[in-house]
């Protein structure tokens, strides 16, 4: 076998052409996996945002708690359930809440944008550990009073702390915000339950939230709220309802990536097997030289193969190197489960990286195969002659 290095000198004598192909797949792996990034960023955003031991029951042909509505007495008999955990105070931990959309302008542009308005429990801050007062403190009951999140503080107008947003007829006053831990609490403002029902005039809840006595009794709970013919309920977790709520939007993402990708892989592949062309065209006498003094074809297309990948293998490195500073970016889109804004970061995972390096070294080895086939193929006698 021809030794490693020679593959590894030919590419830095070549040094130019080296970096202009590998800077092309770098681009390539740079938008496939800053697509991923932002897919897995969505999903995580919101799948974080659930507990898994936190259950969300909702009107059972409802898609999300915005297109919810549970009755008082619906939600008296979910409170009565054995299942309902308990706090330290002896109450049931669990929280009736009301969610409504409404557009609010942004900071900067004037652009207006749907955003959360949840109604909130006593016992709500306590099912969510992940959200901690950041400033200011929490609305009183009874009091037009509201939180926002850190994401609606920053981005939209009238959500700082001691600023006033007016909807529902009424004038509502930023007292507090709140850090969701990147979940799509920050994207929410949170306000008394029984305030923002009277402002908007509505007699139901979207949705009941509670914390399970037993994490595996959630089986037993669903099969005797789903089969009581008084409710008409559907009963998640917390983290699936949530997960549902991405697929839609992460799929796109995921489809629209491999799209881009594809597209402008072609064009990478391209440029890898020129670039390969380009080395057997070069070094015909070379590859003569070689065969002259033993070395088989196999040997001459491992080692251009080999190249070939390395060409690969930087690419991807460099791309993924490009695309990991994406995850300082903070991004809103529109859910299109709630159509309500969500802000997310982008996500860098190692099952990212992975594929990610893995679709270099095939970009690589399909732009040299060719070539490689080209060169080992040579006849000896030829590739003397010519040089």
């Amino acid at each position: 076998m021809i030794p490693v290095s020679y593959s590894f000198r030919n590419l830095w004598t070549r040094r130019f052409t080296t970096c202009m192909t590998a800077g092309g797949m770098a681009l390539v792996v740079f938008v496939f996996a800053s697509v991923l990034m932002l897919a897995e960023g969505l999903k995580k955003t919101l799948i974080d945002t659930g507990s898994p031991d936190n259950v969300i029951v909702i009107r059972g042909s409802a898609g999300s708690e915005v297109q919810s509505g549970v009755e008082r007495a619906q939600a008296g008999i979910v409170e009565s359930q054995p299942e309902v955990a308990m706090g330290s105070d002896g109450s049931p931990l669990l929280a009736k809440e009301l969610v409504v959309l409404y557009s609010l302008n942004k900071r900067g542009s004037d652009k207006p944008a749907n955003v959360v308005i949840r109604g909130i429990g006593h016992q709500s801050l306590a099912l969510r550990p992940q959200v901690r007062l950041v400033q200011g403190r929490m609305p009183k009951p009874g009091a037009t009073e509201i939180v926002a999140g850190s994401s609606i503080a920053r981005r939209f107008q009238g959500g700082g702390i001691g600023e006033t947003l007016r909807f529902g007829m009424r004038n509502w006053t930023v007292v507090g915000i709140f850090d969701g831990g990147a979940t799509g609490f920050d994207s929410e403002i949170w306000g008394d339950v029984d305030q923002l029902m009277q402002a908007f005039r509505r007699p139901v809840y979207s949705s009941v939230i509670f914390r399970l006595a037993d994490s595996s009794a959630l089986d037993r709970f669903k099969e005797r709220i789903e089969s009581d013919p008084r409710l008409n309920l559907d009963a998640r977790r917390e983290t699936k309802y949530y997960s549902d709520q991405s697929q839609a939007m992460a799929t796109f993402l995921r489809i629209l990536g491999v799209a881009l990708t594809t597209i402008f892989s072609l064009g990478a592949m391209i440029g890898a097997m020129i670039t390969m062309y380009a080395a057997v065209a070069n070094r015909v006498g070379e590859i003569g030289a070689l065969r002259a003094i033993g070395f088989q074809r196999r040997s001459i297309l491992a080692a251009f193969l080999l190249e070939a990948l390395f060409l690969g293998l930087i690419g991807g490195g460099a791309g993924l190197f490009l695309a990991s500073f994406m995850q300082l970016v903070t991004i809103s889109t529109m859910n299109w489960q709630t159509f309500s804004e969500l802000a997310f970061s982008f996500t860098l995972t190692p099952e990212i990286c992975i594929k990610s390096l893995i679709f270099s070294v095939v970009m690589g080895f399909v732009g040299g195969v060719i070539p490689a086939i080209r060169a080992a193929r040579m006849n000896i006698v030829t590739a003397l002659r010519e040089s």
